[in-house]
């Protein structure tokens, strides 16, 4: 069983990292509020300067030349927002991660330690009872590292295709010139 002072400090610990997890939050939408602020304001001095070299233009032909070099920076931009906005993204959800993970860890030993406890404690006889238990919560540990490692190789394939799509974005806006 659990001490009055084991509880108070768990519940202190939940609280620390409800905390934490809430200024980590707050931190990703103030990045995400910088990215969006910059990106309107390079949007809307491109969008001046192409306004401009649009009034600038004499001929057909120079208007289809403006045209096709715009392609290449948007191209570029668009790459450069997406691994901006990903890196923002990973790096908050990847502070909810490890505090998911080290709050689950400490659950599963408190559970453990409970479970040992409660064998001991346990009446002769009931030793079948006591393994099943013990049998449940490993095949529950063992569950939750496979749910761990599987969220972790989606990330991984995640951030392999954004790399992917950055990678090919750039080179094939060049083509269209």
């Amino acid at each position: 069983m659990m001490t009055a002072e084991q509880i108070v400090a768990s519940h202190k610990a939940n609280v620390e990292t409800l905390f934490g997890l809430t200024a980590k939050a707050f931190e990703g939408v103030e990045k995400l509020v910088e990215l969006n602020l910059s990106a309107a304001k390079a949007a809307l001095d491109d969008s001046a300067n192409s306004t401009q070299a649009v009034l600038s233009v004499k001929d057909a032909q120079d208007l289809l030349a403006m045209q096709a070099n715009l392609f290449q920076p948007l191209a570029e931009k668009t790459a450069a927002y997406s691994r901006h906005l990903y890196d923002i993204a990973s790096g908050t959800g990847g502070e909810f991660t490890k505090a998911f993970e080290a709050q689950a860890a400490a659950a599963q030993k408190q559970f453990a330690n409970l479970v040992d406890t409660a064998a001991q404690n346990a009446p002769a006889g009931s030793e079948q009872a006591v393994a099943m238990m013990k049998g449940a919560v490993t095949a529950a540990n063992s569950a939750f590292e496979s749910v761990q490692k599987a969220v972790k190789q989606a990330t991984d394939l995640a951030e392999s295709n954004l790399a992917a799509v950055t990678q090919n974005a750039t080179p094939k806006a060049g083509k269209k010139k």
